[in-house]
């Protein structure tokens, strides 16, 4: 048997359903078995955050005479955070449409992104119902535990 009939046989086990093949042909014998597939998506539900109380001064210390204006007007939408740590995708397959883009009205459950870790393909939902504010992750980059993905306006 050569190597390219091997090849052939090879590709047939694997993109077919038969888990098992045994073939003889005169001196030579192969048996090929396929594994059961692992899941391939997981869907995680992102819970809204809440921002964290801001510590208390001490006692003995009197406040600050005048706080910094924050760089940036404090965010009235929902974050979708990354509840793991991964690649961000913004599509199901390169030539495929965004999910989501800046200004789609989505409903609680929607599928927002995936966030591929350890070759699993991870859908991450919507938590409320409402419009894309924004998206603060570029397409085909890696995202940390917790990270800010979208910015929802609820509905």
């Amino acid at each position: 048997m050569d190597l390219e009939h091997l090849r052939d046989i090879l590709n047939l086990v694997s993109e077919s359903d038969v888990s098992e093949v045994e073939l003889e042909e005169d001196d030579f014998r192969i048996v090929v078995r396929k594994a059961p597939p692992p899941p391939v998506t997981q869907t995680w539900g992102v819970a809204p955050s809440s921002p964290a109380p801001a510590p208390s001064p001490p006692s003995g210390m009197a406040p600050p005479a005048e706080a910094a204006p924050p760089a940036e007007a404090p965010s009235t939408g929902e974050e979708v955070r990354a509840p793991i740590v991964g690649t961000f995708y913004e599509a199901p397959s390169p030539d495929s449409p965004p999910f989501v883009s800046v200004g789609d009205t989505v409903k609680k459950g929607d599928v927002l992104c995936i966030i591929e870790a350890m070759k699993l393909m991870n859908e991450i939902e919507a938590e409320t119902s409402g419009t894309i504010r924004k998206v603060l992750v570029s397409n085909a980059t890696p995202v940390e535990y917790d990270q800010p993905l979208f910015i929802i306006d609820p509905a």
